[in-house]
């Protein structure tokens, strides 16, 4: 098990990057993303946001240096869902919602 998280680490922050890049095509949007972070031998909860191109943790610190990778743990991201924005209490900002990792890698899905 320890093996499958190592490996999916790169997967992830690329996923990450990617998210972003497409974020920043559409401002109007927001994506949190939500997974588990794995720091000695516990799993926590890992939540991101991403919007217009800028990843921001609301669980743990990140990297803002875009020549690292935004989370310095191995992470796994599980689920993603969308909003538009600007964010309010109404829950009418809730577009929808998937465990599908590349979902939102078709700019389609952002609207």
């Amino acid at each position: 098990m320890e093996e499958t998280h190592a490996s999916l680490k790169m997967e992830e922050v690329n996923l990450l990057n990617n998210l972003e890049k497409i974020s920043s095509l559409i401002p109007n949007r927001v994506l949190k993303v939500e997974g588990s972070i794995f720091k000695k031998n516990q799993t926590e909860h890992l939540e991101i946001i991403i919007f217009k191109g800028f990843s921001s943790s609301t669980t743990h610190p990140i990297e803002i240096d875009l020549e690292k990778k935004v989370v310095g743990n191995r992470f796994v991201l599980s689920n993603f869902k969308l909003y538009k924005a600007p964010l309010t209490e109404n829950k009418d900002n809730f577009i929808r919602e998937s465990k599908n990792s590349i979902y939102f890698f078709d700019k389609k899905n952002w609207i």
